[in-house]
């Protein structure tokens, strides 16, 4: 009863693209999170039973996520117009890091519904690299048990807000989420005016939910 998939990734509704530096827009739509599971993905053999019973808010008995998850096999380090030094994926999609988070030492706190919105880059070995150095790439292991990788100790997300790749929406959500560079640095280059709130988390068929749709605090 091991699952071996890892987070959802899940493409919301497109939205109005936006130019230059201007954020993403937010629209109410709510859904709950994607369970966690309980093995890691490195490690498909692992005990599922005593995890199963030992943390009861996870057991290796809930639903697993689909198995189209989505790795990052490649980091790759460019300059992008207007924006600077950025690192993106093997698509294109720019990546980002969250204040909120820790690099030393690296822990991520983007979580639940925050990870639906803030896909985090997950890999099950060493992503090929373009561009970013060796020495400043790790993996962090996420409390789902998967494992996500960090540039400076940083772990690093897509947005569910960029709605094609090399567009970087979600620079200054919240005021704590901010294009990465290739040393793990804040790229603070193209800052939108204002303080934008992220995009709502991807709906599950129930766009019309309540339940905290102002109290986003990613």
């Amino acid at each position: 009863m091991a699952h071996h998939m890892r987070t959802t990734v899940i493409v919301a509704s497109a939205m109005v693209a936006l130019t230059a530096c201007a954020p993403a827009g937010y629209n109410g739509a709510n859904s709950g999170a994607a369970e966690p599971v309980a093995v890691a993905a490195a490690e498909p053999t692992a005990a599922a039973e005593p995890e199963a019973s030992a943390t009861p808010e996870a057991p290796a008995a809930d639903p697993a996520p689909p198995s189209d998850v989505k790795l990052t096999d490649e980091l790759v380090g460019k300059s992008l117009p207007r924006m600077g030094k950025v690192v993106t994926d093997q698509d294109g999609w720019v990546l980002y890091r969250f204040d909120k988070d820790t690099a030393n030492p690296p822990q991520s706190n983007c979580v639940g519904k925050c990870a639906d919105v803030w896909p985090p880059a997950l890999t099950d070995g060493n992503p090929q690299l373009q561009g970013v150095s060796d020495d400043k790439v790790g993996t962090v292991t996420r409390q789902d048990g998967t494992r996500q990788i960090t540039i400076g100790g940083w772990p690093v997300y897509r947005y569910i807000g960029d709605k094609k790749p090399g567009q970087w929406k979600g620079q200054g959500v919240g005021g704590t989420w901010f294009v990465v560079d290739p040393n793990g640095k804040k790229n603070l280059t193209c800052l939108p005016t204002g303080t934008p709130k992220p995009v709502a988390p991807p709906a599950a068929g129930d766009s019309g939910s309540s339940g905290g749709g102002s109290d986003y605090s990613y």
